[in-house]
């Protein structure tokens, strides 16, 4: 069993934020396999399965915040028995990447993200994950949370949406079929 596991906030006042791009791209990998999702309170996710070439796959999106995501991770780890190091995906936004950029590793620090600290804490920092770039030019002018917090241009969605998130499905595809590529930084053409 994989789990993929994506960093975002559940209230409905952050939908379409720049800190739901990990909520983004489990939808739209959702949204390929045909998933059905349904809330699992015990849990505090939203939750849907799929099997995939015979792999079975939960798509986790916790209901608890983006800062507070680890104890979720980790019941899912306890309950299914699971080893983080090969069985769990973690898909989140990077404030210090540019957007178009991936990043992909197998373990690693929180690098200053919250989200990923709180799963450092529950998990150790010996799981996969995706980093997805957010910093635009707006970054420079505003404050962390206020950046993470706010939206996509029309025309950085559209690159979300058309570019960056089919090539993290992409990647998503290898990490079930235990063929993870690493990078330390990918930049997807995102020009028209």
């Amino acid at each position: 069993m994989k789990i993929l596991f994506a960093q975002g906030n559940p209230d409905t006042k952050y939908a379409g934020t720049r800190h739901n791009t990990g909520f983004f791209v489990l939808d739209a990998f959702g949204d390929k396999y045909d998933v059905l999702w349904k809330d699992v309170d015990k849990s505090k996710a939203r939750v849907a399965e799929t099997t995939i070439d015979g792999e079975k796959v939960l798509l986790v999106k916790p209901l608890s915040f983006y800062n507070d995501t680890g104890m979720v991770a980790r019941s899912f780890i306890d309950f299914y028995k699971l080893d983080t190091a090969t069985d769990f995906i973690a898909i989140h936004d990077d404030l210090a990447l540019p957007l178009g950029t991936i990043r992909i590793r197998e373990k690693g620090s929180d690098a200053g993200n919250n989200g990923i600290k709180s799963l450092n804490t529950h998990l150790g920092d010996g799981y996969a994950r995706i980093r997805i770039g957010i910093w635009t030019d707006e970054r420079d002018r505003m404050n962390d949370v206020d950046f993470v917090l706010g939206r996509f241009s029309k025309d950085q969605e559209k690159k979300l949406q058309k570019h960056i998130i089919p090539h993290v499905i992409d990647v998503l595809d290898g990490f079930i079929k235990g063929k993870l590529e690493t990078t330390s930084r990918k930049l997807i053409e995102t020009e028209e």
